[in-house]
């Protein structure tokens, strides 16, 4: 299943399918899942990322496991709205994992979910520095998911 406009996911889904969010990293990926009816992201985990074959085997486990359908996949990109490297090799990574997984993907603009996730878990979880840095990815993933699925039924 190719990469798909964030308007036509909804419609590539099998019926009672799961979407996961990612926050992709340099170092790390964080993963958020919803529920079936697509109303609440739940931070998932952070995997610590590796070689694409390991990391990708460890995702298809995930997939498999959650009833998965779609990805939705943060986009990074700059704060006047074009690409750098960052989103280039965001789409790379979205290019390689649709052709491993057969899941309708799509983008989402991820510009300040880190900072969103970094003051959510500061102000209403009271967490310290090292606490934070441990779950700030999948709740970046989290905000990512969320704000898409809101976008999703708004329409």
């Amino acid at each position: 299943m190719p990469i798909v406009k964030t308007t036509d996911l909804k419609a590539a889904l099998a019926p009672r399918a799961r979407l996961l969010g990612f926050d992709l990293g340099t170092k790390t990926i964080g993963l958020a899942v919803s529920d079936s009816s697509f109303m609440v992201a739940s931070p998932l985990e952070t995997l610590r990322r590796t070689k694409f074959m390991a990391d990708a085997e460890t995702l298809r486990a995930i997939i498999i496991e959650k009833g998965v359908g779609g990805i939705v996949l943060g986009l990074p990109r700059n704060m006047d709205g074009s690409e750098g490297p960052r989103a280039q090799s965001t789409r790379a990574f979205a290019d390689n994992i649709a052709g491993k997984f057969g899941l309708p993907i799509t983008f989402w603009d991820e510009r300040l979910s880190t900072a969103e996730a970094e003051r959510v878990l500061i102000d209403q979880a009271d967490m310290n520095r090292k606490r934070r840095s441990e779950v700030i990815d999948k709740m970046a993933a989290a905000i990512i998911l969320q704000n898409f699925m809101d976008f999703m039924r708004s329409r």
